[in-house]
């Protein structure tokens, strides 16, 4: 699971820099196995500081990541995984 072809969304693209996708994707692939097929992830900002709150359901998961940013971001998205493929989404564009 996850390791498959990978892509994102327009929204993402255009919401999310590129240092913080590829962090996205890092953080997917150093779950231990199994992993649910949806990841979740809260950003918000936490004074100077990019607050990454990174969740599953089935095996209950939740880690927090702090990151210095010089713009930090609120967004919630979900990576995806269907057996095919996985995509990183904004979660308004679910």
């Amino acid at each position: 699971m996850f390791d498959n072809n990978r892509y994102l969304t327009c929204g993402v693209d255009n919401a999310i820099p590129i240092e913080l996708q590829l962090f996205l994707w890092n953080c997917v692939d150093g779950l231990p196995e199994p992993r649910d097929y949806l990841q979740v992830f809260e950003l918000s900002a936490s004074g100077p500081m990019q607050s990454i709150v990174h969740s599953s359901e089935e095996p209950e998961y939740r880690k927090v990541y702090m990151i210095p940013s010089d713009a930090p971001i609120t967004e919630k998205l979900y990576i995806i995984d269907d057996g095919d493929h996985s995509t990183m989404l904004l979660a308004n564009e679910y």
